[in-house]
């Protein structure tokens, strides 16, 4: 039986990914962790971190098995690192939105961030309020964080500084050498995501050799949670092709 490594967004668990595990558990051992930072895995605030310490741990969980990768947004860009780092373990790739914004011009960084604040600056509870007001926003349209329901709003602040430590790492991050990925890719992007996320998608499906794009015009970045219906059908299939 093959092994499927689904990972899930910046912000949210394992549990993103349950209904994908259920309709792949006929042909895979499935492994849907919570990264660091999640679940049963604390990262405590003020310690720093940095993605390749995420990407080790996903490695260390697969110990030398070769695994079809599935990821969504830094889930995706995890994925990508991972078959940089270990292209060993990888045998297939299905991501959702990674994002993996090195790929973009400094122009096209410039442009497309101006509302997310570089800094995240905790208050005495460790939780900077406007900056995960900005970022939430910046994904889903305005006023979207004061749309959210309190309890998702909880969920996000008990992760903010791990999720903040995320989205500085992978900024400054500078990876340019994707076109090594040799994997079957498969990359889907969401029509309704911001400019600088879809520009990314393109430019990832440009530069990995054989890369197959579907955009799915009509969802936004949560696509993978809001339509699950729509899009796990589609990784399903993608890990199931015979390409590669």
């Amino acid at each position: 039986m093959r092994t499927a490594l689904l990972i899930h967004s910046g912000g949210f668990s394992g549990r993103q990914w349950r209904k994908l595990g259920e309709a792949l558990a006929p042909t895979h051992e499935v492994l849907a962790p919570d990264l660091l930072g999640y679940g049963a895995n604390p990262w405590p605030a003020p310690r720093p971190f940095h993605f390749r310490q995420d990407v080790e741990y996903l490695a260390g969980l697969l110990r030398g098995r070769r695994a079809d990768v599935v990821g969504h947004s830094y889930g995706g860009f995890l994925a990508l690192q991972l078959a940089l780092a270990h292209p060993e373990l990888v045998e297939r790739i299905a991501v959702f939105d990674p994002v993996a914004f090195n790929v973009l011009t400094a122009e096209e960084r410039a442009a497309g961030f101006t509302a997310i604040r570089p800094v995240y600056e905790p208050d005495a509870a460790g939780v900077d309020e406007a900056w995960l007001a900005a970022f939430v926003d910046w994904w889903n349209g305005p006023g979207a964080w004061g749309q959210l329901a309190p309890v998702t709003q909880a969920a996000f602040r008990a992760v903010s500084w791990k999720l903040s430590q995320e989205v500085q790492s992978l900024m400054a991050d500078r990876t340019s050498d994707y076109a090594t990925i040799a994997a079957p890719t498969t990359i889907l992007g969401a029509g309704k995501s911001p400019l600088a996320e879809r520009q990314t998608v393109a430019r990832l499906a440009e530069m990995i050799p054989g890369a197959r794009l579907e955009m799915f015009a009509d969802l936004p970045h949560m696509g993978p949670i809001t339509a699950a219906d729509r899009v796990n059908p589609t990784i399903a299939a993608a890990l199931l092709s015979s390409r590669g």
